[in-house]
């Protein structure tokens, strides 16, 4: 006879079963060189494994990349390069600033080869070779979009790739969604995942501990040894981007036969990744375009006063009959 075993018996050893895995994947193996918590300083005003430039200012509770002022850039880089080949960035972030209808620029969560490097894309070089992860809250798109702004889009470059600002980088994404980060009075989490050559970008805007996929693409081939860093930009518009913790979770299983090749000399890709469109700017109206509406307007008011002048004559016209009548 085999011994009864209770259904609540069952339920508690699958609910402990399910627990120890969720906690195998996420707190008992962050990795501490490549994360950023408070307190942030080390001995003096150096931070442990951390750089940064530009307009960053470090603070108790924060480190803000930029003020909610003009023309500022900044950027913060992790010094240690990656090892690990499957991982979940998890960064909590607040972007916040006075402007309520026209805001910018965002800023850019990186997993990249070359870093401190000041440049267009959000503080960083172009052409770059790795992972962008791009939080744009202001559209510089004249043309019509497809979606509404703050977005969050990736990006996979081999270093021949250009980040097309006017076109906010929609011709080489490989895919997005739709956030709306800004200005919240909680706490909002992003989580960067790549496990198994699957990339999976979730957010928590809404406050509601659970994550939120926003998007999914697989066969993204990433190497090792690069480093991870934030970057963030304002133009004639601004916003505050702040970061306060930055953690990273190692995720590769120890039993993996995959793990033994050798990814630190590949070059980032996607299997999905569509050609770049060729950069094509938004219709304008032509010089001959604007005489047309120049002369529609000349002869238009040529025709009114036509109007005008013959009304004119023939109420004097009958004016005359009129008395020629009454005498």
């Amino acid at each position: 006879m085999y011994p009864k075993v209770s259904v609540s018996f069952l339920i508690v050893a699958i609910l402990k079963i399910s627990y120890v895995k969720t906690q195998w994947n996420t707190k008992d193996f962050m990795k501490r060189e490549h994360s950023l918590i408070k307190p942030y300083y080390g001995s003096g005003i150096d931070i442990p494994f951390w750089q940064f430039i530009g307009s960053t200012m470090v603070t108790p509770n924060y480190i803000r990349l930029t003020p909610d002022l003009q023309s500022k850039s900044g950027a913060i880089w992790n010094t240690v390069p990656v090892t690990v080949r499957n991982w979940d960035l998890q960064v909590l972030f607040k972007v916040h600033g006075k402007g309520k209808n026209l805001f910018g620029d965002g800023f850019v969560i990186w997993y990249a080869k070359d870093i401190l490097q000041d440049g267009p894309v959000f503080g960083n070089k172009d052409f770059f070779q790795g992972l962008a992860i791009i939080l744009d809250t202001y559209s510089n798109h004249n043309g019509p979009h497809n979606h509404q702004h703050p977005y969050i889009s990736a990006m996979i470059n081999n270093g021949s790739l250009h980040y097309d600002h006017d076109r906010d980088g929609t011709h080489t994404q490989l895919a997005g969604c739709e956030a709306k980060f800004r200005n919240l009075d909680h706490d909002t989490h992003i989580s960067i995942k790549y496990e198994g050559d699957v990339l999976t970008v979730s957010t928590d805007i809404e406050n509601r501990a659970a994550w939120k996929q926003c998007l999914q693409v697989e066969g993204v081939i990433l190497p090792t040894g690069y480093h991870f860093g934030l970057s963030a930009t304002t133009g004639d518009l601004s916003d505050n981007h702040d970061i306060i913790s930055i953690r990273l979770f190692e995720l590769d299983p120890p039993n993996d036969a995959s793990l033994g090749e050798d990814r630190s000399n590949v070059l980032p890709s996607a299997t999905f990744f569509e050609p770049p469109r060729e950069h094509v700017e938004d219709p304008k109206p032509s010089s001959w375009s604007g005489i047309k509406l120049f002369l529609v307007m000349l002869l238009g008011g040529i025709g009114l006063v036509v109007a005008v002048v013959v009304g004119i004559m023939f109420y004097q016209k009958q004016q005359e009959k009129s008395r020629k009548h009454f005498y």
